[in-house]
């Protein structure tokens, strides 16, 4: 029979399954061994050295650091340390941190809750290390508004303060304000970091008839009101300001020195009754202008050339003048004249100057 036609008679080949056993159990040991060089399981860094906090007190809501040192450097794939509090109502930690390879430090977080103590635990390798004691008190809350004094004649300034249960923290504590129409109070006021109260202005506005003034203020979950008892000036008394277009205290003559750049405002005035009549006068040395208004507030009062001193001007570039009001109540009322020697006149190039 030629031969590609022979058919190749199948071969038996006698395995020993001791030997096939061992060579699976050491493939089986080499790939474990492969394996097991990189494993995530913690490396070597060492046992906990210490476990420190950077301070020892912190009000609730707060947080200081915290620094776990190991007593030798993290291996390659760095080290996990475990953290605990004594007493998580009080203040928490992470359940961990990881300190990087060849590192021996590493920061944690303790955040305060409420009032208490704790200590922080830190553990790895079987070993483990307690912190310092850490103090954490209640947060500071607002306890008092008050005002002083308490009662005043409307228009009058008075004190408010705030005061809180603790000390303020590092960033200072911010009390937001705000009052009634009657009254008028800055948006905030800052207890310093360390302190326990500030003080703040309010201004009262004129009334005629006795009424209250109510003021607020809010910090740390807390509000509260204070009340100023506003009562009618016992007298007439005439107040005033002058603001010029740019400058306070300055009036421009305008309208080729026809009226002034100016307002004359007496809404600070007080009188037992109604105000009804406001008497002004304005003008440099005995040379005046003179008008009476029902309202308080006189802008662009009218003005004329003979009302200025003959020029030049002097070296200020200024002349000075004078402004006084005297009011009127409907009770019969009449008060003193309040007068203003201190205003700025400016010619700007008229009447000659």
């Amino acid at each position: 029979m030629p031969q590609s036609y022979m058919r190749t008679q199948p071969r038996y080949v006698e395995l020993d399954l001791g030997n096939v056993l061992r060579v699976f159990l050491v493939l089986t040991g080499l790939i474990a061994a492969a394996c097991g060089s990189n494993s995530p399981t913690s490396p070597s860094g060492g046992s906990i050295a210490s476990v420190t906090l950077m301070g020892t007190t912190i009000t609730a809501g707060s947080t200081v650091q915290g620094t776990v040192t190991l007593t030798s450097v993290a291996g390659s794939s760095g080290a996990t340390v475990g953290l605990s509090s004594s007493n998580p109502a009080v203040a928490t930690v992470p359940p961990s941190v990881d300190v990087a390879p060849g590192a021996m430090t590493a920061s944690f977080s303790v955040t305060g809750l409420s009032s208490g103590s704790v200590t922080i635990t830190a553990s790895t390798n079987g070993s483990s290390r307690q912190s310092s004691a850490l103090t954490v008190t209640a947060a500071a809350k607002l306890t008092s508004l008050t005002v002083s004094p308490s009662t005043v004649v409307g228009g009058s300034s008075v004190t408010a303060t705030v005061t809180l249960s603790a000390p303020a923290p590092s960033d200072g504590a911010v009390v937001t304000l705000s009052s009634d129409a009657i009254a008028v109070v800055p948006a905030i006021v800052t207890v310093m970091a360390g302190s326990t109260n500030a003080k703040f202005n309010v201004l009262t506005q004129v009334v005629s008839a006795p009424t209250t003034a109510t003021i607020h203020a809010a910090y740390g979950g807390v509000s509260l009101t204070a009340a100023i008892a506003l009562t009618r000036a016992p007298v007439a008394t005439a107040n005033f300001g002058v603001t010029g277009s740019n400058v306070t205290e300055t009036c421009a003559v305008i309208n080729n020195g026809n009226a002034l750049d100016c307002t004359f405002n007496g809404s600070t005035s007080s009188a037992p009754g109604n105000i009804t009549m406001y008497d002004w006068t304005w003008g440099t040395g005995n040379r005046t202008r003179a008008q009476t208004t029902t309202g308080p507030v006189f802008a662009n009062p009218p003005f004329n050339c003979n009302v200025l001193p003959p020029p030049p001007l002097p070296p200020s570039g200024s002349l000075t003048m004078t402004v006084t009001l005297r009011i009127h109540d409907d009770a019969g009322n009449v008060s003193a004249v309040a007068t203003n020697s201190g205003v700025r006149l400016l010619p700007q190039g008229s009447c000659g100057f």
